[in-house]
């Protein structure tokens, strides 16, 4: 009488069949986590850093000198920081910026930033988020100059423009 022999192993079925279900998960966990969504983002809070930098600098150069680097009184609409050297020259002077700012920021950057001053005591500091998640966000209604929209940024209902974060 013959003895069947037991192999122990997977079928090659078996093998395909597991692999298949762990490209499936690994398809539904790259869509869940959108590695490019999540580079935008990153690139956004880097920008809000230096956004928020710059615009700390001169509220803190205006309340020691009484004057914005570029003056007061001086109507500044929507001017890159990255062409505003001469500025940013001043407010390292005055030790209200680290003296790698713009090499750490990376003109790239700076060039993506800008900032606008209505006169005395005024300033804002303005970028455009590229993450939809910023895009969103309730603080990003604003055109490139700081005045405030009320419709048709996509933080708005049904809205579907992209529009500026700023800190003023």
């Amino acid at each position: 009488m013959k003895t069947a022999r037991m192999h122990k192993g997977f079928t090659l079925i078996e093998l395909l069949i597991v692999i298949a279900l762990l490209g499936a998960l690994a398809v539904g966990l790259l869509a869940t986590i959108d590695p490019f969504e999540q580079l935008k983002k990153g690139r956004d809070t880097s920008t809000r850093n230096t956004v928020s930098e710059f615009y700390n600098a001169n509220l803190r150069y205006y309340s020691t000198k009484a004057e914005f680097p570029w003056g007061t009184g001086v109507l500044l609409t929507a001017a890159a920081i990255s062409g505003r050297g001469a500025d940013i020259t001043s407010l390292i002077n005055a030790g209200e910026l680290k003296n790698r700012f713009m090499e750490l920021a990376g003109t790239g950057n700076l060039a993506k930033i800008y900032v606008s001053s209505t006169g005395n005591e005024h300033v804002a500091v303005c970028y455009r988020p590229e993450s939809k998640s910023f895009q969103v966000d309730p603080n990003t209604v604003y055109a490139s100059d700081a005045t405030v929209l009320t419709s048709g940024c996509k933080s708005f209902p049904s809205g579907t423009a992209d529009c500026y974060f700023c800190i003023q």
